[in-house]
């Protein structure tokens, strides 16, 4: 049986703030780009309790809390304080699978040095990550697989330690809301709730055929998560599966013209992130966002992968057509590259378009 901890640092870039500007702790804060269509990416415990949260508009999170404190990012520094993370991860493991910046899985059955007991490996990361990062606390999830490590890291935060066992999991899975589970996203657990599956006990009750009629390979996804069941190994040679870019404006747009500068700009700085990592995809989606809110996709597969800004524009000019639009306003285009690998193949590149 295997032993993965789940390490998920508590409010990682607000924390950070707060460690550089102590006056500022016991207050609302929130890290955030000033704008009027900025998002919060991360706000204090303080913060949280008016409602501020991550992905909450910024200009919704001043009117629930007027006293906001916000704060632009400083990714460089957050950089600094996850290299120490990551650091001490590898104190104790060779396997290792980061998520983020502040987030990894570790598989500690057989740890490089300490005891042979996960519990107590997650206290030494605790312990180090407050002594060598100047305060930051992490939250720990302890279990024998990585939906249920991951589970217990959100249970106790801040700076908590939880141990799901395996004779555990069957109470604690039954009593949890559709929507705690890893996977199931607000989408997914609305049309559960529509259907009376609340909690992790009604979704047991849904058989398997039922899930995957409603829900196809989700489903099968759901039907091992209301067990408790994973068996994902932790994998710390995993490749990230795709690349993206979005802007959101200052003022929506509504002449095509507009947008496809705006996607000439985003396949540009598309081009340089899938170019410092040595990447290219098959996989092109286009993303939109109208005045409403309301998101749309489209996505082409290709036969040879693509990274050059000229490609990634004329696919997406490709995709954003008229009927797409149905004359609604735009307040946010992205592009993301999908199914990376190694640019090979670039030379044939041009003989790309045949296929549109």
């Amino acid at each position: 049986m295997r032993k993965i901890v789940h390490v998920d640092a508590d409010a990682f870039y607000a924390s950070v703030e707060l460690r550089d500007q102590p006056h500022l702790r016991g207050k609302p804060v929130a890290v955030a780009y000033h704008g009027p269509r900025s998002v919060v990416t991360t706000a204090t415990y303080e913060a949280r309790q008016f409602g501020v949260h991550s992905a909450l508009p910024l200009r919704t999170a001043l009117a629930r809390c007027p006293r906001l404190i916000v704060i632009e990012p400083r990714m460089d520094v957050y950089r600094e304080a996850s290299r120490v993370l990551q650091g001490i991860f590898y104190e104790f493991t060779d396997l290792v699978e980061p998520l983020s910046l502040d987030e990894a899985y570790l598989d500690v059955t057989e740890p490089k040095q300490g005891p042979p007991s996960a519990t107590l490996i997650a206290r030494e990361i605790k312990r180090l990550v407050n002594a060598r990062t100047g305060g930051l606390t992490v939250s720990c999830g302890v279990s024998f697989n990585k939906l249920l490590s991951k589970l217990g890291s959100g249970m106790n935060k801040p700076d908590g330690l939880t141990v799901i066992l395996p004779e555990d999991v069957e109470a604690l899975v039954a009593g949890l809301p559709v929507g705690a589970f890893h996977g199931i996203g607000p989408v997914t657990a609305r049309r559960l709730e529509e259907r009376g599956v609340k909690t992790g006990a009604d979704l047991q009750a849904v058989s398997l055929q039922e899930l995957v009629s409603l829900f196809g390979v989700q489903g099968r996804q759901m039907y091992a998560v209301a067990r408790g069941q994973d068996d994902r190994p932790v994998d710390p040679n995993g490749e990230r599966k795709s690349v993206g870019v979005e802007e959101t404006f200052d003022q929506d747009l509504r002449e095509m013209q507009q947008m496809h500068g705006q996607l000439g700009m985003i396949a540009e700085k598309l081009q340089k992130r899938l170019e410092s990592q040595s990447l290219a995809g098959r996989t092109v989606v286009l993303k939109v966002k109208f005045a409403n809110f309301e998101s749309v996709s489209r996505q082409i597969s290709l036969p040879v992968p693509v990274f050059l800004e000229t490609d990634l524009y004329r696919i997406a000019v490709h995709l954003l057509t008229p009927e797409l639009l149905q004359g609604r306003a735009v307040r946010l285009l992205g592009m993301t590259v999908g199914h990376v690998q190694d640019p090979a193949g670039r030379d044939v590149l041009p003989s790309l378009f045949s296929v549109l």
